[in-house]
């Protein structure tokens, strides 16, 4: 990493330390990290789309990470593009199941497909997105398969019944038992 460049990002970070207050910012491998409040998230977005010294006008990606034993449990990181400055940044926001997250649709349209996906598996309500559906999953899913709490095997089955010419959905049944490994005697096949 050029030396030049970590400390532009630093003077970067302090700059945008000055007017939003209640941010915290870390660089990692060259990459700066904003972890915000969620009252902040629509203004901090806003701000690096539109201002000279950002223009971060790129919506890279959104993801959510799941850690059920924390009190706010997802991570929403936001990764956003310059190409003006030819710079990465990410926004970090923490929530958890029951509040909702403002949708950032209204500054950057991309988004509409990144929170739709993030609502269908995890389970994350973005307020004011006007399309707020599933995409990836049946309308009748029950669940939110990529939470760390969703069975591995899922609620139901959907095969096709080829005797009976039709689709069957059936609720999932394990077909056999759990095995019981004897490992310290792993080379004697009489067990």
């Amino acid at each position: 990493m050029n030396k030049s460049f970590l400390i532009l990002l630093t003077n970067y970070r302090n700059y945008l330390k000055k007017i939003f207050p209640q941010t915290f910012s870390y660089i990692i491998n060259g990459d700066l990290y904003i972890k915000t409040p969620l009252n902040n998230l629509t203004k901090l977005i806003f701000f690096l789309k539109m201002h000279s010294q950002s223009q971060f006008k790129v919506l890279a990606d959104i993801c959510a990470i799941d850690y059920p034993w924390k009190k706010y449990r997802f991570q929403i990181y936001y990764n956003l593009l310059s190409l003006t400055f030819n710079s990465r940044i990410n926004v970090v926001v923490d929530t958890d199941e029951n509040s909702s997250i403002e949708s950032i649709t209204q500054i950057h349209s991309t988004a509409n497909w990144f929170e739709r996906e993030i609502w269908d598996l995890f389970g994350i309500y973005f307020s004011n997105n006007k399309d707020l559906r599933r995409i990836l999953t049946d309308y009748g899913f029950k669940g939110h398969p990529l939470r760390k709490d969703f069975p591995l095997s899922g609620y139901i089955e959907v095969r096709y019944f080829h005797n009976e010419k039709r689709i069957l959905v059936e609720e999932v049944s394990l077909m056999q038992d759990y095995r019981t490994y004897y490992f310290n005697n792993t080379w004697n096949l009489n067990i």
